[in-house]
């Protein structure tokens, strides 16, 4: 099968990462170049590797962020430390938690993740066009992950930037959902606006590039009817994405020290007291686990649990 990667405008290189990193796009200029997400923040090491070979001599001039999750921004400070005068780019609306770094509203405390502290210097504003590397790309509002992301589309080729709007099985878990918050149909209109914008190929913020587009809607918006038929679903993904990322960002610990890191994680004691307030928290944690380990997700070896 031919890779779609030939569809995409000459100067954009595709770094894949996979789940704790989002995906790095490189968009080469002829003098400069930008970056569209950074990784999270113990990646940043192999983040600045990687990107320093697809730089080669050109400076990076610009960074760009979908989202501020810390998996597409939590290697913003080593980029900007690495980068001076580095230009910063953020979607609306978490602005001021950045400038203050509330680690609250920022959802890092919230979530047991980790971002250290960066600037940023102006606004993805939905509606604009803005130049990176070579191109330039319109900014579109994409709610529903997050009220806040945006995806960009380069309309000559149109090759889409679809952040966690948009994988090719499905889109990240709807946080605002989880909070109490009617955010569904914000994925659902984001879907709408990405079918409208009829991409030729899509960038995802995880996962390969892809071009059957309608396909990956259709998978989509089937996830959505599912989690609609059933919130409580979604809310237990939601916990094993938690876990699992923070597995992926430990490897291996012991099993009680996983647990206890849970326990006092802001959002595992809402989803427990939202969704699943009938059970006792060690005794749900324990079912999530046990939920990984049946998934081939994570493995039990003796007292600790391992990522796989």
């Amino acid at each position: 099968m031919t890779s779609p990667l030939h569809l995409l405008p000459e100067g954009v290189v595709v770094i894949e990462r996979g789940w704790l990193s989002s995906n790095n796009v490189v968009l080469r200029g002829e003098r400069e170049a930008a970056l569209v997400d950074s990784g999270y923040c113990t990646h940043s090491e192999q983040t600045l590797a990687l990107l320093a070979r697809a730089l080669g001599d050109l400076p990076l001039t610009q960074l760009a962020n979908t989202h501020l999750h810390s998996d597409h921004c939590g290697g913003n400070a080593a980029l900007q430390a690495r980068h001076p005068g580095l230009r910063t780019w953020i979607p609306p609306g978490l602005a001021a938690a950045v400038r203050a770094w509330d680690v609250v509203a920022l959802s890092y405390q919230p979530t047991g993740q980790e971002c250290p502290r960066f600037r940023h210097d102006a606004l993805l504003q939905p509606g604009t066009e803005l130049q990176l590397g070579a191109l330039q790309w319109q900014v579109h509002g994409a709610p529903g992950h997050d009220p806040n992301s945006v995806i960009l589309l380069e309309p000559g080729s149109r090759t889409l930037i679809s952040a966690d709007a948009l994988w090719k099985n499905g889109f990240g878990v709807v946080f605002p959902e989880l909070e109490g918050l009617q955010a569904f149909d914000e994925v659902a209109a984001t879907l709408d606006v990405i079918e409208r914008l009829a991409p030729r190929v899509v960038i995802p913020g995880h996962g390969p590039v892809f071009t059957d587009v309608s396909e990956a809607l259709e998978r989509a918006r089937s996830r959505l009817q599912s989690y609609l038929a059933d919130p409580r679903r979604h809310a237990a993904h939601a916990a094993k994405v938690l876990l699992k990322f923070k597995l992926l960002e430990l490897q291996c610990v012991r099993l009680q020290e996983f647990t206890a890191w849970a326990e006092k994680v802001p959002y595992f004691l809402l989803l427990r007291d939202r969704w699943f307030a009938d059970r006792r928290m060690q005794e749900w944690l324990a079912d999530l686990i046990a939920q990984l380990v049946r998934a081939g997700a994570a493995r039990l070896d003796t007292e600790f649990i391992v990522n796989v």
